[in-house]
Order: C-alpha cells, then sequence, then structure tokens
C-alpha cells in the first residue's frame, strides 16, 4: 500500500527529492565532504527509477495528470506527463547520473576547494530539468527555467578565469531570453486569464486573430530560441561550452539543451495548433529555413576551430538545428520522429564527446586538436568512445545518427523541399571532415620521438565508464531501432510523436 501510494505521487517526488537532496548535500557536505557524490548519486538513481515507472504508466495507462495541493486546473498547478516528457524525463535523468559519476574525479581536479558548493548547485540544475519536463502550467514552466539557469550560470562561473565572462554572456543573454519567455506569458494570461498549458490550448482559438496573441508566441519563439542556442542566438553557447568545467559542460550540452528544446516543442505544440501556425503566424517554413542555416553554419564554423570544447560546440549549434528541422516539418509523417530520435542521438552523443574531450584534458592537458597525435595509444578507451560517438554524429549506419539523418531525409523528400536533402547530405560531409581530422590525429599519426611501445596513460575509470556506455549506446540504440516495431524504443516514440501530433489537431 505504501509502494502504491508512493507511486501515486511520483511526478512530484521527482523535483522535491532532487531539491531536498541540494540542502541535505549543503548540510552533510559541512561535515564531511565526501558524502556528496554519494548523496547526489542515490538521489538520482532513485529519480531514475520513478523515472522508469512514470514511463511505464503512461506507456501502459495513457497520460498522467498530478494536481499540487489537490487544486484542480486550471486555478491550481498541474504536472502532466504524457509519452513525450516521459521519454525526455528519462533521457535527462540517465545522462544525470553519468555525468554524477564522471564528476567526481574531474571536480575533485579542476574544484578541489569548491566540492560542495558544486554538487549543491548540480542538483539543484536536475530540479530545475525535471520541474521543466513534468510540468503542465506555462508559469511554472518559466519558474523551473530560471533555477536551472541561475544553477547553470554558476557551475559554469566557478571554474574562474575566462569562464567568468562566459559565465556573464551567459546571463545577459539568458536573462534576455527569459524576459522574452515571461512577456509571452504575461500576454497570454492577460486575454485568457489562464496559465495552464490545456487550459490555454482550449481557450486561445477564438483568440488567434488578436495581436496580443500573436505578439505572445514571437516571444516565445524568441525567448526558447536563446535558451537552446538556436543559430544566430548562439553566441553565448561556445564560450560556455569551452570554458566551463568538463562535467559542467557534459550535463548542459547533453541534458540541458534538450530540456530546452523540450519546451520549444511543448509550447509551440500543446499551447499553440498548427492552424496558428500555418495561418496567423506562418513560422514553419521560417524554422525550417532557419534550421537549415543552423545546420550549415554550424558545421562550417566547427571545422574553423582548433579548440577540441569549442569545436564540440559548434557541432552541438548544428545538431540543434537538425531537431529544429524536424519540428519545421512537422505536417510530414517523419518530421517530429526524426526531431524526437535526434534528441536522443544528440543527447548520447554529444555527452559521449564533451565526456571524452574532458579525459583528455584531464589525463594529458590538451585542448587543441593539433596536439593529439597518438592519442589513440596513450587512451585507447577514450578515444573509442570519442570515436563511436563521432560515427553517430556523421551518421555511420547502423548508429543512432544514422537513423535521425534518414528519418529527417524522408521528411524533407515529403514535403518536397529539395534544398533541406541537400542541406543534410552536405552536412553529413562536413561532419565527416571535422570529427575524420581529429580520428586521424588520434590513430595515424605518429608524434615526433614517440616510441612504439610507450606505455598508456587512460583516464580514471570513473571517467571513462561513462563515456563508454554513451558510446557503445550511440550503436546499441541504432540497431534496436533498426529493428523497426519489435524494438522496445519505437512504441515509446511512435507514441510521443501521436500524442504530440493529436495536441495539435486543430
Amino acid at each position: 500500500m505504501v509502494r502504491l501510494f508512493l507511486a501515486e505521487h511520483y511526478p512530484v517526488l521527482v523535483i522535491a527529492i532532487s531539491l531536498l537532496s541540494a540542502f541535505t548535500i549543503l548540510i552533510a557536505g559541512w561535515m564531511n565532504k565526501k558524502t556528496c557524490l554519494p548523496i547526489s548519486l542515490a538521489t538520482i538513481s532513485v529519480q531514475l527509477f520513478m523515472a522508469f515507472f512514470i514511463l511505464h504508466q503512461v506507456i501502459t495507462s495513457g497520460t498522467i495528470h498530478y494536481w499540487l495541493g489537490g487544486w484542480a486546473p486550471p486555478w491550481g498547478i498541474e504536472y502532466v506527463i504524457d509519452a513525450f516528457n516521459a521519454y525526455v524525463l528519462v533521457i535527462v535523468l540517465f545522462i544525470c547520473l553519468l555525468t554524477a559519476i564522471y564528476a567526481k574525479r574531474s571536480v575533485e581536479k579542476e574544484q578541489p576547494l569548491k566540492i560542495v558548493p558544486f554538487y549543491v548547485v548540480f542538483q539543484l540544475l536536475i530540479t530545475g530539468l525535471c520541474g521543466i519536463t513534468v510540468t503542465g502550467d506555462i508559469f511554472n514552466l518559466y519558474v523551473f527555467l530560471e533555477i536551472a539557469s541561475l544553477a547553470a550560470y554558476a557551475l559554469i562561473a566557478v571554474a574562474g578565469g575566462r569562464a567568468l565572462k562566459a559565465s556573464y554572456n551567459y546571463v545577459i543573454m539568458g536573462s534576455i531570453g527569459a524576459c522574452f519567455y515571461l512577456l509571452g506569458v504575461g500576454f497570454l494570461y492577460a486575454v485568457t486569464g489562464s496559465l495552464n498549458m490545456a487550459d490555454l490550448s482550449y481557450l486561445l482559438p477564438p483568440l488567434y486573430g488578436n495581436k496580443v496573441v500573436q505578439a505572445a508566441f514571437v516571444f516565445f519563439v524568441v525567448g526558447i530560441s536563446i535558451k537552446m542556442a538556436l543559430f544566430p542566438l548562439h553566441i553565448w553557447q561556445p564560450d560556455a561550452y569551452t570554458y566551463a568545467p568538463s562535467a559542467v559542460t557534459v550535463i548542459i550540452a547533453a541534458a540541458m539543451s534538450k530540456v530546452s528544446i523540450y519546451a520549444f516543442i511543448r509550447v509551440l505544440f500543446s499551447v499553440f495548433t498548427t492552424k496558428f501556425i500555418q495561418i496567423y503566424v506562418p513560422i514553419d517554413t521560417a524554422i525550417s529555413w532557419i534550421a537549415a542555416i543552423a545546420i550549415i553554419m554550424g558545421s562550417v564554423i566547427a571545422i574553423m576551430q582548433t579548440n577540441l570544447k569549442r569545436m564540440l560546440a559548434y557541432s552541438s549549434v548544428s545538431q540543434v538545428g537538425y531537431i529544429v528541422l524536424g519540428v519545421g516539418l512537422y505536417s510530414t509523417h517523419w518530421g517530429l520522429y526524426g526531431a524526437l530520435i535526434h534528441i536522443l542521438n544528440h543527447a548520447i552523443t554529444k555527452g559521449c564527446l564533451f565526456m571524452a574531450a574532458g579525459a583528455i584534458i584531464y589525463r594529458s592537458g590538451l585542448w587543441n586538436i593539433r596536439d593529439f597525435e597518438g592519442l589513440g595509444k596513450k587512451m585507447p578507451y577514450t578515444c573509442a568512445a570519442f570515436t563511436l560517438a563521432a560515427l553517430s554524429m556523421i551518421g555511420v549506419p547502423p548508429s543512432v545518427g544514422f537513423i535521425t539523418k534518414l528519418c529527417l531525409l524522408l521528411a524533407s523528400l515529403e514535403a518536397v523541399e529539395y534544398a533541406f536533402v541537400a542541406v543534410i547530405l552536405a552536412s553529413t560531409l562536413l561532419n565527416l571532415v571535422y570529427f575524420w581530422r581529429v580520428i586521424d590525429r588520434m590513430y595515424f599519426v605518429r608524434k615526433e620521438g614517440e616510441e612504439e611501445g610507450e606505455k598508456k596513460d587512460e583516464a580514471p575509470t570513473s571517467m571513462v565508464l561513462p563515456a563508454l556506455i554513451l558510446g557503445s549506446l550511440c550503436i546499441i540504440v541504432g540497431i534496436l531501432w533498426l529493428a523497426g516495431e519489435k524494438a522496445p524504443l519505437f512504441p515509446i516514440v511512435e507514441q510521443a510523436v501521436t500524442t504530440l501530433k493529436g495536441v495539435i489537431v486543430p
């Protein structure tokens, strides 16, 4: 009975225990800083268990509605979990768990005097990410978005030096994005008197011609685009990813960016409708072209970089473009499908790539790609994980990146947008260029004076193992998806796409 009672409250507990854990880490850390990591790992593990249970309940029993304090919506705050956000919640918490394991040695070396504050703020970041994912209230989403953003600002700045400027730029751009989002919330509340997403979706159709509603839509799109670093609003991102502590870069690039994209899709489709997008603010074509430009420009600028983390940062600009392109092609069968698959693809591949980059910096202190000669022999497992993720990012079959690009190609063909087909194929070649030069330096270029039998100098197991897990998943998930309807992931994404399309039908 107790277990069933707790299970009913998993939607709120997945947030509450994370918030309580942050305070517990702070108190326990004062007495013994070695307790910080175990508490964080235990908390995220419990959250991940809850997320899997929630996903199972959604798939088998349908959407979950949880009323906070027993107050019925739209007067009270409601948590709504369907197949889409249950899927994202599992991805985010899985990445957070591996990042916490990865962070142990990384934080001990990079920030030995700030271990306790790091884990406190790290847990607050996870609290914000979970809150954004499960809430069904548009203002509550803003609150959690700011909790996550403030935590991210602090985690980046903790590195000091150039990270302070990167964090400051992020604060400025992030605050502008938050203000735009909040203006959108205020405009909608002014004309509807409601903040509940489901309630707004019913109240807005008669008001679609209202200029205030149209302005709110634009504010939402621009504000969240800044948060998810959509080109050309990405200017805060390269420095933030480059100079942040390695573990922070992993969670921001692999988890936080996915939650921002989730918020973009949720507001676009669960609050507004295709009728509004097509007739009143015909932005789907504009979004698709902006995404196409982002795909090419991100890849081109990535080729120009010599700093590995900076190269991966611009690669992320390109990859966000893939997801937004799928969103722009929502009217096709494969558009949203490709976008949702790429959320998973980008989380595991970019998480793996930044983990490998951090491990290389930890062990060898190398940032510049030109200095990677012979690294494949010295750090074979780290370089193997990097290579697996790079192959997925390029789109080599049977990786999950291949599945993503195949879906987007099919969506582009269905929409008769051959320019987007050319963009995806061109981007694949550009991806090959900037990833291959790294792999080439690692495996095929021998450093001058290097001896044949030089000893291995691998990064710590706690850093290498999470990277290998994610690198292996890049291939395993792709193979599972190629299995079609028999694959366990197929019905989850299928139901998520069906849910979104069910919500957005006029």
